[in-house]
């Protein structure tokens, strides 16, 4: 009787592995670990303010990480995520501050210029059969260049828009229970994070972004149109990166043109520590979410320590060697 009893745990565990669920749940052990060992480190590390400045990092990181979520779902990638925040940024500066219009049309542009652009690198890569590393590429780098000539190479300030900076450092929590001074952008954070994950676990967009990732040709020959849905997935991620733009502009009052490079590099690695696979179709925006906050407190957490930028840096580059690995391996387990 306990051999037959014992006999489905092995199986249990297999999926488990396969899942991606044991990563997550890493994942989430290693953000305690890291909250624990930097309260003991530092005695700032808890401090409310501190505490705020890590979930004002985590808002513009983690809309970021959930736009690549989608993207990498399918088994593509975009490098394009972290200029095109800057770009919505500035479309929103022009719309705004050069044009005098209202705040809510200078928040619409920003989305739908990010949309456009998402849809743009969707249709290089669908209709024209671009590998998504090259086309997001040279995407990256045409946004950087537009966003420098739009903007004159100047960053455009938004002290004439009454309430823009409220939009990610106000907190309607705050107002109503100011022992939670939890910033707009962290609440921004969550609602979409929430959206994007109704989208992928209750919508047809959804469940054709998981397909993609898993069997894109099984997907084209059961006559689904896997151009459009490819095309609709990244015009989605283009919009959540226009919504991340109008937060770090919010954040900063300005539009900086020259900002951008470099968290595309990070959102993937949310993305990848919160167990999402790199070869797609497997992945969760709640993972995601705990991706981003490891990210946000390992950063904040060296700098309180003083650690240099450049070591930063380089424990960011093991982290992601490190969660990448685990993902192969993961993988192997499956096959």
């Amino acid at each position: 009787m306990s051999t037959v009893e014992a006999a489905p745990r092995p199986r249990l565990a297999a999926r488990l592995f396969a899942s991606g669920a044991h990563q997550r749940l890493l994942a989430f052990a290693s953000l305690i670990i890291l909250l624990v060992g930097f309260s003991l480190a530092s005695p700032n590390f808890m401090q409310m303010s501190n505490i705020i400045a890590i979930l004002q990092a985590t808002s513009v990181n983690g809309v970021l990480a959930v736009a690549a979520t989608l993207v990498i779902i399918t088994g593509g990638i975009d490098l394009s995520v972290g200029t095109l925040m800057t770009f919505c940024a500035v479309i929103a500066g022009v719309v705004l501050t050069y044009w005098g219009m209202p705040m809510p049309l200078g928040i619409l542009a920003a989305v739908a210029a990010g949309a456009l652009c998402g849809l743009t690198s969707g249709t290089f890569i669908a209709k024209m059969k671009i590998p998504p590393f090259i086309a997001t590429l040279g995407m990256m780098l045409m946004l950087k260049g537009l966003s420098l000539v739009i903007s004159g190479t100047r960053p455009i300030y938004f002290n004439d828009t009454p309430g823009f900076t409220e939009i990610a450092s106000g907190s309607v929590i705050g107002a109503v229970i100011p022992a939670l001074p939890v910033p707009n952008g962290v609440l921004i954070l969550f609602l979409v994070a929430i959206g994007a994950s109704y989208i992928l676990g209750r919508t047809v967009l959804g469940r054709y972004t998981f397909a993609l990732g898993s069997n894109e040709e099984a997907v084209r020959l059961s006559g689904v149109n896997v151009d459009a849905w490819k095309m609709a997935v990244y015009a989605l991620a283009g919009g959540i990166c226009g919504i991340a733009g109008l937060l770090i502009a919010s954040r900063l009052n300005s539009a900086q043109p020259a900002l951008g490079l470099g968290y595309e590099l990070e959102a993937i690695a949310a993305v990848v520590i919160g167990g999402t696979s790199l070869a797609g179709g497997r992945g969760t925006i709640l993972g995601t979410l705990i991706g981003a906050l490891i990210m946000s407190v390992l950063t904040n957490g060296l700098r309180i320590l003083s650690v240099t930028q450049e070591w930063q840096t380089v424990v960011t580059g093991a982290i992601i060697i490190l969660a990448v690995y685990i993902d192969m391996m993961r993988r192997r387990r499956t096959v």
